[in-house]
């Protein structure tokens, strides 16, 4: 009984010195920046003449108060709602397509990833020549048809949804590359079993895709997810979050709270509710999202 009692013990021993490296790691790059985070939003700005003191939560009282905390919430709601549905459905039906037996089919693979090959810079670049008003290729079009010029990035009822476009032209090709793989890996013998069973396409897709591509379904979702909150690159070259805030997301709101105005507390804060979001959508995934998807 002794013996096994050891082995067990030195298993152990090899098993955390194996996890002692990821666990430092994530020390120093997740967790510990994430409790001096917390701890951070609960002082007040500090300047020179006036070290930054202890209040509490108050700094959280004020962003409640904040109309413009709403309003880039909201914006940010409205860009995940509409940004991961499109952007998925569009994967799946390019990677369906791709997944037909065609001539260039590899072709076609290839120009449905190519946008996500770009950096975000330059694919914000791109589009930012498409929506220049006069000159940009929309307008350009537009005007064949006697629509006037539209300011695409300057009107804060058009603003937010130029930025999605250009989301969903970026990461749809990249979500096609898991539909696209789940696709190879589902045995033709299926389609064929339904067919002789009188099945449509329709049901087919309902009955037996759909369920069978459920688990990459939903690693896409929370993919989408966090990229909802984590792509704000373009904002940079597109809006700058203008006009009027229209189109201010989370993360470039905490990034100009912290650079631009040099108000940490308040963007430890922001980071704060940002971080208890991504918290509830990984309680989603492990506690109900996957007992309803079937591996085998």
């Amino acid at each position: 009984m002794a013996q096994p009692l050891r082995v067990l013990r030195k298993e152990w021993v090899f098993a955390y010195l194996l996890l002692t490296p990821l666990f430092v790691l994530l020390s120093a790059f997740a967790i510990v920046p994430t409790f001096y985070t917390f701890w951070s939003s609960l002082y007040s700005k500090g300047t020179a003449r006036r070290p930054a003191q202890f209040i509490g939560l108050d700094n959280y009282d004020a962003m409640l108060a904040d109309p413009t905390f709403w309003l880039v919430l909201k914006n940010n709601l409205w860009y995940a709602a509409i940004v991961i549905p499109v952007s998925m459905a569009l994967a799946l039906l390019m990677a369906l397509w791709a997944n037909r037996a065609m001539s260039m089919r590899a072709w076609v693979r290839c120009a449905y990833f190519t946008p996500t090959m770009l950096p975000m810079i330059a694919a914000a670049n791109l589009w930012l020549f498409f929506y220049t008003p006069d000159l940009g290729l929309l307008d350009q079009i537009t005007a064949l048809f006697g629509v006037a010029s539209i300011n695409w990035l300057g009107q804060p009822n058009t603003a937010l949804g130029a930025v999605m476009v250009v989301t969903i032209w970026k990461e749809a090709g990249f979500f096609m590359i898991f539909y696209l793989a789940a696709l190879q890996t589902i045995p033709p013998d299926l389609r064929d079993a339904a067919r002789l069973e009188g099945a449509s396409r329709w049901q087919y897709g309902r009955r037996v895709l759909w369920p069978l591509l459920a688990p990459t379904t939903l690693f896409i979702l929370i993919n989408a997810l966090i990229n909802s909150v984590k792509l704000v690159d373009h904002l940079f070259i597109l809006t700058k979050g203008g006009p009027n805030n229209a189109s201010k997301l989370m993360l470039y709101w905490i990034w100009e709270t912290a650079f631009a105005y040099m108000d940490t507390p308040s963007a430890a804060v922001l980071t704060v509710v940002l971080l208890l979001g991504l918290g509830l959508v990984a309680a989603f995934q492990f506690r109900y999202a996957e007992r309803r998807v079937h591996y085998q």
